[in-house]
């Protein structure tokens, strides 16, 4: 089969149908609107879901759940994830560093440090939560956690690629 063999398969395209030409034209006098009522006026206006007055389906079906709208969806991050980027003893690890080894996808989602695994090196970390058991685990190993709102580490990322775009030009003049 080719792009010049295709054809439309017969019965697949149907003309439109044609309204309001009388009685003849096998659409009726009324135009497929039936008799009398809401329905057959002009201009109708009825809303989505509209059952004629009766309780629509949408307020008879038992709603379910709990959206919370204040829940913070926090990035997972554990000591072992950052056992496995071989970072040097004392680096600074922050959203920048993260997201330069594809650890997060964006800075619109914080980020928590878990404590599955062990803290082998001292880091410094800069990140917008820790569990208990994983500040525990890098203090114990000589490293420091520190809080840093979503804000300053999007603010952080600007001046790392500003800073990288600065050198790339500098390089090619």
């Amino acid at each position: 089969m080719e792009l010049n063999n295709l054809k439309i398969a017969k019965g697949s395209r149907h003309l439109p149908k044609r309204v309001g030409l009388g009685i003849g034209s096998g659409m009726g006098k009324t135009s497929t609107r039936g008799q009398k009522g809401q329905g057959a006026r002009q201009g109708r206006k009825v809303p989505v879901g509209f059952e004629g007055g009766q309780l629509p389906l949408y307020r008879r079906v038992p709603k379910h759940g709990f959206n919370n709208y204040g829940r913070v969806a926090y990035y997972v991050l554990n000591l072992r994830d950052l056992e496995t980027l071989e970072l040097s003893e004392g680096e600074v690890i922050d959203n920048t560093l993260l997201w330069q080894y594809r650890i997060i996808k964006n800075l619109n989602q914080p980020v928590k440090l878990l404590g599955v695994g062990e803290c082998t090196k001292a880091y410094t970390i800069h990140l917008q939560a820790f569990s208990s058991k994983a500040k525990e685990a890098v203090e114990k190993a000589g490293g420091k956690c520190e809080v840093v709102s979503l804000k300053d580490a999007r603010i952080a990322f600007k001046a790392f690629r500003n800073a990288a775009y600065v050198t790339e030009t500098d390089e090619v003049e």
